[in-house]
């Protein structure tokens, strides 16, 4: 008898997991719904580090550990799901062994999986599974009967507040098993949702596909599935197209067959799949997906144009040849959307391009804005002691003459020479002195003469 109950709780087990869904990353997150119970099990933690251990170490009430090893991601599943009205929205996430021990975060509205991974987005609700009770989530504990509250550490009670939502919001949950798996077969749980489950929006389970995904040139590899369809196994046939340009002309209607379509990088583009059933009930099911990859910057697709110099406000404007979505910063300061700066410094700069989409961030870029400084100080401390126009020698022929407020001619520079503040052998006051500078610039093939006047101040 013993050996028929251990034959029938294996094929229970067996059958949990053959008809669970799961994706353990963020970006195939499986969208959900609330008018049944979810069955899903976590095995690893995928082909991304959703949380790079090297840098974020905690996630709302999810810690990574003081293990050099760790990772705030041990064994997870990833699920989505949307409102179809407003409402209040609970959740059991129920242990159905005793090896798991789950633990679970919700991230939204309408975030995404880049802003979860770098930290910028933090969870609304987390919690964790504690050894008095198989129960966590959002709620109410539906076997002790004691109602969430916001997370406080060490109170083991495993259940957060229900979760305000409204029409049309987006949310991602995380269920991680913080347990090693000690015989190493992926775990099971029931996921179901409580509250106004109404306000859910069923619709969602038909974009099966998940989520568009918005990646980086390299990734691991994105593998779409056709048994996550509302239909499961009831497949006759399936094919697979795509419309790289996602301009909508399909560019090959008949890219593949099979269950599943792996997608690699660089292969930007919006996939499609219609799925045949054996039943004939639907007839078939359609999907598409939008898969971006982006390329990190390159320095030799950038390119940096000085648009204003030799006046008192110097601009530039950065012009990247690239496919994302770039942020940019000049000599160590914020980042800004903004492809133009104005009030350059003269002289030597630096540039940085940041992708948007954490596809990579250049090394400092220096460029050269010509152009005057507006005080020195010649003191002998090293810093700001000399004056001349800065970038001289990048123009042609440049010369430059110094002059007191009286029009007295105190000295005259070229390309290397600076002046110190004094003339014939004398310390010159602290003031307003004037400059001249003659020189010439190439416009349309010809060269022009031209000539710039303003003042600077010395300052002692």
């Amino acid at each position: 008898m013993r050996l028929q109950y251990k034959i029938v709780v294996g094929f229970l087990f067996f059958t949990l997991i053959s008809n669970a869904q799961f994706t353990p990353d963020c970006r195939s997150a499986i969208p959900v719904c609330g008018d049944a119970p979810i069955s899903g099990i976590a095995d690893g933690r995928g082909d991304i580090d959703d949380f790079d251990p090297d840098v974020i170490r905690q996630t709302g009430c999810l810690e990574k550990g003081s293990n050099s090893s760790a990772n705030i991601e041990n064994n997870t599943s990833w699920y989505a799901f949307r409102a179809l009205e407003d409402g209040s929205i609970g959740f059991d996430i129920e242990a159905t062994t005793d090896t798991a021990e789950w633990d679970f975060a919700v991230y939204g509205p309408d975030t995404d999986c880049a802003s979860i991974s770098t930290g910028a987005a933090q969870p609304l609700r987390c919690n964790y599974e504690a050894n008095n009770t198989s129960f966590t989530g959002l709620g109410t504990n539906p076997e002790s009967g004691q109602d969430g509250f916001a997370f406080v550490k060490g109170s083991k009670n495993t259940y957060d507040e229900l979760l305000d939502i409204a029409a049309g919001e987006i949310y991602y949950i995380l269920i991680n098993n913080y347990n090693t798996n000690f015989d190493g077969d992926p775990e099971p749980f029931t996921l179901t949702f409580t509250g106004d489950v109404d306000a859910l929006d069923c619709t969602f389970r038909d974009e099966f596909l998940g989520l568009d995904i918005v990646g980086c040139e390299g990734d691991p590899d994105v593998v779409l599935s056709a048994f996550r369809s509302p239909v499961g196994p009831d497949v006759a046939s399936v094919v697979w197209s795509v419309d790289y340009e996602d301009d909508g002309v399909i560019d090959n209607t008949n890219l593949a067959t099979g269950t599943e379509y792996t997608v690699t990088s660089p292969n930007t583009g919006r996939y499609f799949v219609e799925i045949t059933t054996i039943s004939g009930t639907p007839t078939t099911v359609v999907d598409d997906i939008l898969i971006y990859f982006h390329a990190a910057p390159i320095v030799a697709d950038i390119e940096i144009t000085v648009v204003d110099y030799l006046v008192d406000r110097n601009k530039i404007e950065v012009l990247v040849n690239g496919n994302s979505d770039y942020e940019y910063a000049i000599n160590g300061g914020e980042f800004q959307d903004e492809t133009l700066f104005h009030d350059v410094p003269p002289g030597q700069n630096t540039l940085i391009v940041n992708d948007k989409n954490g596809c990579g961030i250049t090394e400092e870029i220096p460029f050269l804005v010509i152009g005057y400084p507006k005080f020195f100080t010649p003191n002998g401390d090293g810093f700001h002691d000399g004056w001349n126009v800065l970038g001289i020698e990048e123009l042609v022929d440049a010369r430059v003459y110094i002059y007191d407020r009286y029009g007295k001619l105190l000295k005259q520079l070229a390309a290397g020479v600076t002046w110190n503040g004094t003339f014939n052998g004398k310390d010159m006051p602290e003031s307003d002195y004037w400059f001249r500078m003659e020189y010439a610039e190439t416009e349309g093939g010809v060269i022009v003469a031209k000539t710039l006047q303003n003042h600077f101040t010395l300052k002692r």
